[in-house]
């Protein structure tokens, strides 16, 4: 059975950091390229962040680059995103997700809440 299991999420304050994991199990994690999106309230579900199968490249949404990191521990199956510096428009509940040409998978949600 295929589970991607996010955890991390939270309330903190303006400027504060957050680390989201998401460790999956029933695929072969290090095939998959990763990615983590985020749906604020009101809004559609936008990618945050994404890393291919051996970690090699990554990508961000112009929001949050050089505040967020997205990296992977194929030994540990799970993907993680480090949020620094993080501000009240990063509110929103945290997606992971996996891919391996039309094999996708969602995980079930982080909520994320930034405020003072």
């Amino acid at each position: 059975q295929v589970q991607l299991v996010e955890s991390g999420g939270g309330l903190v304050q303006p400027g504060g950091s957050l680390r989201l994991s998401c460790a999956a199990s029933g695929f072969t994690f290090s095939s998959y390229a990763m990615r983590w999106y985020r749906q604020a309230p009101g809004k559609e579900r936008e990618l945050v962040a994404g890393i291919t199968a051996f970690g090699s490249r990554t990508n961000y949404t112009d929001s949050v680059k050089g505040r967020f990191t997205i990296s992977r521990d194929n030994a540990k199956n799970t993907v993680y995103l480090q949020m620094n510096s993080l501000k009240t428009e990063d509110t929103a509940v945290y997606y992971c997700y996996a891919q391996l040409g039309h094999l996708r998978y969602w995980g079930q949600g982080t909520q994320v809440t930034v405020s003072s």
